[in-house]
């Protein structure tokens, strides 16, 4: 998004770099107006220029915000409010079919309004990857890439139809057909540009940081390119897309230093693993993370993405990187244009954007730091991506969580129905190579396909209970492995291609064996997975799968060969060779001088421009879809798919006051580390579950209910599906796991508790611990809380986007202060509350709570309003940000 402001810092210059002259906002002539700026983070100097090409003298960006971003340097806090615009917006399928949706919702409501539906476009350029749909259900044999995505585009036929008349409908906006890899991927080896570039209304050529936002938390990827980027909600995404800048606090910054390298063996996963535990432990909710330091000079670019992309496991809001010749060689390995790392290279120098090793430190809010030669191979599990557990020591942590978690007193084996073995606690049935933040990495990857062929020369295969696969980011990665000779031995030991997206890492793992899943649930078996993804929360890889380890990608062939994560690896043999011998992991662990010799040799630029040269095309099934574009979409009846969601309903210019809150009712009472899949799940529907009794009312058989995640078009599915997890666990329901609460007493699930309370018209509070709404994105975890009637969210403390979601969608979030937690106050299911002032409250102000007993007595705590920022008043005024967004452009 090129500049609208008035440069009232005359700070405009011209560049000539890559064979043309662009005009750029010079942040050493703002330096030289208001002070020195030598040492702000990388990542500041990006929101600086941001602020400079959008100065406005005061609507939206003032001299004293530029100010205010340089002054920070002097106390790296602030409490000064920004208006942050990206240049553009990544989306995924699961988080882009409900933007599609709301944007067509939107052109029906402003149609209503009596406004301009051409006003609902798009204004930067929107890429929408579709990644997160293809399952695993083939695997472990030449044909299941080919059958996935077969039943991928049958079971997706409508999504996909309406995703194609999005593309055809809505300016700025690109879809990447299914098939083609994991919207991160894509980001980082096609779409980001370090640099980007547009025209201006006086026709000139401005250039500027390539920044952006994402709904998928991961999208902090792109940081190890030295793009500026990060996840938001939805309903965010879209009041950016359409010029609604992103309101935000001047954020703290975090430096990371690394020093020395990885030792012989260890890997890129085992170095993000170390990193994620210490920055959880430090502290980074709602900061950046910024890395600096001469450990850099040792690392791929490819390596920084993998730090930069569990920015979301650590609570950060992004891992910034600087821009320098690592920056340049990928840009060049991935077919960037030579033009444009030319540009890049000059831009980053004269904006003092590019990283030397002898500069100064930056002035960080904190500062910690890692020698990388204290790193050792490990893995996170088996319920948190930031519990790293030594690989020595994984099955001793796995024993003791079975007794005190999984409150097993010893291990069991049961016989499997029909097959020649048995199946017991900790046993591995899901080894999976998936995620963007191991297959974008060739170190790893490479070194998987070498522990696959040093296993298969020794006569090893996987345990006959492991589902194995393989679903590379890219299709590039599909090349270097022919090349290098290794795919024909990741088939040989299970790990056959079995699609190009998300797969395991986002819950679409598939349906084991049936007679390996009747084992596990008829006889309680704690089973395991291992998967060389960013996320192992409960109930999210697997409903048979209690006990979920990530780990790098080698280490997953590892696993499926052993088969099970209660012996380790140091002192017992992963299997028997073909020769007789005990085979160890040392025995199949590749040099690292091996893994770099087979990626010199195998790896090259020709194969992204081969891969990414007709990226929008797409296959024979995508081209197949026949569909045109229309102003407004015509909504299907009777559709389970994609519906037009009630938001708007009923909508008028002028919003009304927000009422105050007046004698609610708890929904749920939950505890520490409430994901938003615990909120609203992306994977499997069951058949018994308000939103599986749903599908089956509208005709739809079990076999074809898909997931929650590719139902997000439909409200009435997601509402039915809202705390719905399997595992998430009610504590005005104890002893009883799932999404139950309890109405007038009676045990139900929490949908139909909430149904029953709006025909009451009881407004409804969610109380819980610390970390609420950690993990992803997904709007649907404060869409749904709103459709099921709650009004406010009261917790211990907030993750970063759920927060500024639930904002967006009209839910007050309020936090504990002055040490209360729902345990000191001892709030139970029959309490009441009330919240009065909800119409006049400003930024971060105290909130009163009056609380009534079941016997009438009364008693009232402070809670802190955790909105942030003038802007969000605004939304929340006006029942939320789309809301916002609507009325001011059907003004």
């Amino acid at each position: 998004m090129t500049a609208v402001g008035q440069d009232t810092l005359a700070t405009r210059s011209t560049l000539d770099a890559g064979g043309q002259t662009v005009s750029y906002y010079s942040l050493e002539k703002a330096a030289a107006k208001l002070g020195d700026i030598s040492r702000l983070p990388f990542s500041m100097k990006v929101l600086l220029e941001n602020l400079l090409r959008f100065e406005d003298g005061g609507f939206t960006v003032s001299t004293a915000d530029i100010q205010a971003l340089i002054d920070w340097q002097k106390n790296p806090t602030s409490d000064a409010e920004i208006q942050y615009r990206p240049a553009r917006v990544l989306l995924q399928d699961f988080t882009g079919v409900p933007c599609v949706v709301d944007l067509a919702a939107m052109r029906d409501a402003i149609a209503k309004l009596g406004g301009d539906t051409t006003k609902i476009n798009p204004l930067v350029p929107v890429h929408l990857v579709i990644d997160h749909s293809v399952m695993v259900d083939e695997f472990g044999h030449p044909k299941a890439f080919e059958q996935n995505v077969e039943i991928e585009y049958h079971r997706n036929a409508e999504r996909y139809d309406f995703l194609k008349w999005g593309s055809k409908s809505l300016d700025n906006f690109k879809a990447v057909p299914p098939g083609t890899g994991i919207c991160h991927q894509v980001n980082l080896e096609n779409i980001a540009q370090a640099v980007w570039t547009s025209v201006d209304p006086s026709g000139a050529t401005v250039a500027y940081p390539d920044t952006c936002v994402g709904t998928d938390s991961h999208t902090t990827m792109i940081n190890g390119l030295g793009v500026l980027g990060w996840g938001v909600g939805g309903i965010e995404a879209e009041a950016a897309m359409l010029g609604q800048p992103v309101s935000m606090l001047i954020p703290e910054v975090v430096g990371f230093k690394l020093t020395g390298e990885m030792q012989e063996g260890i890997t890129a996963t085992d170095l993000v693993l170390t990193c994620t535990q210490m920055l959880r432990k430090h502290g980074v909710v709602g900061r950046f993370v910024e890395y600096y330091g001469p450990g850099l000079d040792s690392l791929t670019l490819a390596d920084r993405a993998t730090l930069a992309n569990m920015a979301p496991e650590y609570g950060a809001t992004c891992g910034f990187f600087g821009i320098d010749d690592k920056t340049l060689d990928y840009m060049r390995l991935t077919g960037r244009e030579e033009s444009q790392i030319a540009l890049t290279e000059a831009y980053a120098k004269a904006q003092g954007l590019w990283r030397l090793p002898d500069m100064p430190d930056p002035v960080f809010t904190s500062t910690l730091e890692l020698d990388m030669s204290s790193v050792v191979p490990s893995l996170a599990g088996p319920k948190r991506p930031q519990d790293k557990v030594a690989l020595s020591e994984i099955d001793d942590v796995f024993n003791g969580e079975l007794s005190s978690v999984y409150k097993h007193d010893g291990f069991k084996r049961v016989a499997v129905e029909g097959k020649d073995h048995d199946i017991g606690d900790g046993d591995v049935v899901i080894a999976a190579i998936t995620s963007c933040t191991n297959t974008s990495n060739p170190g790893v990857m490479i070194a998987a396909g070498l522990v696959a062929k040093k296993a298969n020369e020794r006569g090893l295969k996987p345990k006959p209970w492991v589902k194995t696969s393989l679903a590379p980011g890219s299709q590039v990665v599909t090349d270097y492995f022919v090349k290098a000779g290794l795919q024909e031995h990741l088939d040989a030991v299970g790990f056959n291609l079995v699609g190009y997206g998300c797969t395991t890492c986002i819950g679409n793992s598939g349906p084991l064996a049936q007679p390996i899943s009747d084992a596990i649930n008829g006889n309680d078996i704690v089973a395991a997975s291992v998967l060389s993804g960013n996320r192992n929360f409960e109930g999210r890889v697997s409903p048979d799968v209690r006990a979920n380890f990530l780990a790098s990608p080698p280490l997953v062939v590892a696993y499926a060969l052993k088969g099970t994560v209660t012996e380790d690896f140091i002192t017992t043999p992963i299997g028997t060779g073909s020769d007789g011998a005990n085979v160890y992991l040392k025995d199949i662990w590749p040099t690292n001088a091996e893994v770099a010799e087979t990626m010199a040799s195998c790896m090259d630029r020709s194969m992204f421009r081969a891969r990414y040269a007709d990226v929008y095309k797409g296959d024979v099934h995508w081209q197949a879809i026949d569909v045109t574009g229309s102003d407004t979409y015509q909504w299907r009846a009777g559709s389970t798919y994609v519906a037009n969601p009630p938001y708007f309903d009923g909508m008028s210019m002028t919003p009304a006051p927000v009422s105050d809150i007046l004698g609610a009712k708890p929904l749920a009472i939950l505890g520490d580390s409430i994901t938003t899949d615990h909120i609203s799940p992306a994977g499997s529907i069951k058949a018994d579950s308000p939103a599986g009794k749903w599908l089956m009312e509208h005709q739809v058989s079990k076999a074809d209910f898909n997931s929650y995640g590719a139902r997000r078009g439909h409200h009435e599915v997601m509402m039915r599906g809202t705390f719905a997890n399997i595992r998430i666990k009610n504590e005005m329901v104890p002893g009883i796991e799932g999404g139950m609460s309890r109405y007038n007493g009676e045990v139900m699930p929490i949908y139909d508790a909430a149904m029953r309370h709006k025909a009451d018209q009881t407004p409804l509070v969610v109380i819980g611990g610390k970390e609420y709404g950690t993990g992803s994105s997904r709007d649907w975890a404060a869409k749904g809380t709103n459709l099921l009637g709650v009004r406010a969210v009261i917790v211990e403390s907030f993750e970063r986007i759920h927060r500024s979601n639930l904002v967006g969608m009209g839910v007050l979030p309020l936090q504990f202060k002055d040490g209360d937690t729902r345990l000191t106050l001892g709030l139970t299911g029959d309490d009441s509350f009330t919240i009065t002032g909800v119409a006049s409250l400003s930024p971060r102000q105290d909130v009163t709570v009056n609380v009534t007993r079941a016997d009438g007595s009364t008693f009232a705590f402070t809670a802190l309003c955790r909105i942030d920022t003038a802007n969000e008043v605004e939304y929340f005024n006006n029942g939320g940000i789309l809301h916002y967004v609507l009325r001011k452009l059907a003004a």
